[in-house]
């Protein structure tokens, strides 16, 4: 069978650069070679002047998001080809627990929508009912290694549909297998009603006030709350605290690593680029997410953090809610939270750490690939570029810039956060199983080509 070798690039590993050849076979890595001996039948690739990368895994994706209240105006195939365009090859997404349903409809459900996709996907499940029986809960969790789910999306906050009590939280940490991972949404459900309300009651509940509604202490009280049930001495979790935005989560994750507990936490890229200072300004809605967005000290703190090697993931938690959903109602507890962002993953952080803060490559892509790959069990079938791994490669070129602009994007938002930002780079070209589905601007992936990725166990403490 006729091979695809990429040539002379600048070949990215977990542990450095290195200039040399790809050799793809059959979806798969086939070796690096220093020089690949090309045969009339292969298709070459010049990689010349361009990183290679392997295909970046966004981990907390929500593409064709229906809360039961708000729905993205997005789908598997409108949310794959822009992961494709900015060099994503595989997301993890999220499938909700249906009531009195067993877990394997809630995927076959989530599964039956992402079959437009053009790139690969795996799920987290959102527990909203766990079973009272703990026996009963314990045979749940276990059926998900089965059905290839080896991680989970708890909520310690939006009272009544998603919340979970403490009680549950514990029982869920007690009974998870060995080998899975909780993901869980911070913020204290308690101080937030409380903070909403007192606003509502001060005729405050405009776009400005977003922030305010969900202070960075209920965040803070509930990351070390959930570390506390989770690594209490017959827990056995291992724990995922989604989307940091305030440096303390960051911080106490770390105080917990440190003891030796299983702890992983992750931050996204609107809480390292933007302040809290947006929602003074002309546009607060394009903003509402949550948590919302924090002060200059915490997004400084946040940068410092990961060049420390103390956050394991980036991810969007992406949203591709349009203008008009956003702009509906200028009270913010009815606006939908979520912004898009999936396609400006790699460029944002490649312009902020490597081009302006002089990070390496290796350092920051492995955010990104391998770390997220290790802790929700895709290793090394993704995240890495070595024989046996699926040919998930990015070709990226360091050199040109440009300024962003939703109208070059192709996401359904009708605006980016992150409007006229200068960009260093650009993704030439996204491969999937070997396969080419984004080139420099034209996407040549069918529709439907995605696969599920069945998630295997994975232990180790840290990625």
């Amino acid at each position: 069978m006729a091979r695809l070798i990429i040539q002379g690039g600048n070949i990215v590993s977990p542990d450095g650069t290195v200039h040399a050849d790809l050799l793809i076979e059959n979806e798969k890595i086939a070796g690096i070679l220093a020089h690949a001996d090309p045969q009339p039948e292969d298709t070459l690739i010049d990689a010349s002047g361009l990183l290679v990368l392997p295909g970046i895994i966004d981990a907390h994706t929500h593409i064709q998001l229906d809360t039961g209240i708000y729905q993205t105006a997005d789908n598997w195939e409108i949310g794959s080809k822009a992961a494709a365009a900015g060099g994503v090859t595989t997301v993890i997404d999220f499938a909700n627990q249906l009531k009195d349903k067993p877990f394997a409809d809630a995927l076959a459900a989530r599964q039956a929508e992402a079959v437009q996709s053009i790139i690969d996907y795996a799920f987290h499940m959102v527990i909203l009912e766990p079973a009272h029986d703990l026996k009963q809960l314990e045979d749940d969790l276990e059926s998900l290694l089965d059905l290839g789910i080896t991680s989970l999306k708890l909520f310690t906050t939006y009272r009544p549909n998603y919340y979970l009590d403490d009680a549950a939280l514990w029982h869920i940490f007690q009974t998870m297998p060995s080998g899975m991972v909780a993901m869980v949404h911070c913020e204290n459900d308690s101080l937030v009603t409380d903070a909403t309300q007192r606003l509502i009651e001060q005729d405050k509940t405009n776009w400005a006030y977003h922030a305010e509604s969900r202070p960075e202490e209920a965040e803070i009280e509930a990351v070390n709350r959930v570390m506390n049930l989770a690594t209490l001495p017959v827990g056995r979790s291992k724990t995922y605290i989604a989307h940091c935005s305030t440096s303390y989560s960051v911080f106490d994750v770390k105080q917990y690593r440190d003891k030796g507990y299983s702890v992983y936490c992750e931050t996204c890229p609107q809480y390292l680029l933007l302040d809290d200072s947006v929602y003074a300004g002309s546009q607060p809605e394009h903003y509402i997410l949550q948590p919302p967005l924090r002060s200059e000290h915490d997004r400084r703190s946040l940068r410092e953090f990961v060049q420390a090697g103390m956050v394991d993931v980036i991810s969007t938690d992406t949203c591709d809610y349009n203008l008009a959903q956003k702009q509906a109602n200028p009270d913010f507890t009815q606006t939908p939270g979520g912004l898009p962002g999936i396609e400006t993953l790699f460029l944002l952080m490649y312009t902020l750490f490597c081009d302006k803060l002089g990070e390496p490559v290796a350092k920051i892509a492995n955010l990104m690939t391998v770390n997220p790959a290790r802790i929700f069990g895709l290793y090394p079938r993704k995240g890495i570029l070595a024989a046996g791994s699926d040919a998930d490669v990015v070709l990226y070129d360091p050199l040109p810039e440009s300024t962003i602009s939703h109208k070059n994007l192709h996401y359904v938002a009708d605006y980016s956060p992150y409007e006229g930002m200068r960009v260093k780079g650009k993704v030439r070209m996204t491969l999937s199983r070997g396969e080419i589905i984004y080139r420099d601007g034209e996407f040549l992936g069918k529709t439907g080509r995605g696969r599920f990725i069945h998630s295997q166990p994975y232990s180790t403490t840290r990625p």
